[in-house]
């Protein structure tokens, strides 16, 4: 469902900042929800405030590869600074996306970048605000799929029981495949739906898994599958090329943290630094 503009016109006056929450920026990409070739809508979500989300060169491109697609749409959604958020909880306005101002429940997937690790409570925030349930056991088929990507996944154990999958790797080539395995499950259950996920390559599904852990210092001992679709190891994917450039760059109303266009020479760090996941 559509929010009602004229109540986000009524918050919009008490915020700061309220182009963030606007959309309509130039190249940004509104398709029509009515296309009857549009078989996947997808949310895709930084779970930070506009004026950083708005510089992510990743959602850039899952944005702009997913739109250039006629059977896809893709459209963004950051987390409001909390003066935003505290209105749209007074008068019960769901989380929304910039695009249609459609509400995240409407969408098929949602697709979360994260990073880093400081984010996660940013991930709950904005499941809170969609009012959805927090945890994935709680999210039957009635409610989109939630997964995530992205540096901060490597180790996504403390966000397991909050998000549906994971994708493992570089997503360029992997949101295609998920879409088009959630079609073939579109009306079955939600563990159906995972299932089918499950046995695409660098697809991490926690519910099928259980953890034992040394009592020494409670890390894990040993992970064993649940389910005949899971993996015992997950590969993470790489993507054979690097993607073509961004054809259309979003130019924001704001000033944003990185305010330049971005052009990605190389993927990856040869320096290794301990406390970084996107090196080597």
């Amino acid at each position: 469902m559509r929010i009602n503009d004229r109540q986000l016109d009524r918050i919009l006056a008490k915020v700061q900042k309220p182009a963030r929450y606007i959309g309509g920026e130039y190249n940004s990409i509104a398709k029509d929800w009515a296309d009857p070739d549009i078989l996947t809508k997808v949310a895709l979500v930084f779970p930070d405030v506009y004026d950083l989300g708005m510089s992510n060169l990743g959602l850039a491109i899952l944005y702009d590869l997913l739109n250039q697609r006629t059977d896809s749409l893709a459209e963004r959604v950051y987390v409001p600074w909390p003066d935003m958020a505290d209105q749209m909880r007074a008068v019960q306005m769901p989380l929304y996306a910039l695009e249609s101002r459609r509400e995240l429940r409407d969408f098929d997937l949602i697709g979360v970048s994260l990073p880093y690790e400081q984010l996660y409570t940013n991930v709950l925030t904005m499941l809170d605000l969609a009012h959805m349930p927090l945890r994935s056991l709680d999210r039957d088929a009635t409610y989109p799929l939630v997964c995530a990507g992205g540096n901060a996944v490597f180790n996504p154990e403390p966000m397991a029981d909050f998000f549906d999958f994971f994708v493992m790797g570089e997503g360029e080539d992997v949101i295609v495949e998920v879409m088009l395995a959630m079609r073939e499950v579109e009306q079955a259950d939600r563990d159906t739906q995972l299932r089918r996920l499950a046995r695409i390559p660098g697809v991490y599904v926690p519910r099928f898994y259980s953890f034992t852990y040394y009592e020494s210092d409670s890390t894990i001992s040993n992970v064993e599958p649940l389910d005949e679709a899971a993996e015992s190891h997950i590969v993470k994917r790489i993507a054979p090329l690097m993607p073509p450039p961004v054809t259309r760059f979003i130019v924001p109303f704001v000033d944003v943290v990185f305010n330049r266009a971005s052009i990605e020479i190389q993927r990856g760090c040869t320096r290794g630094c301990r406390f970084c996941q996107a090196g080597m």
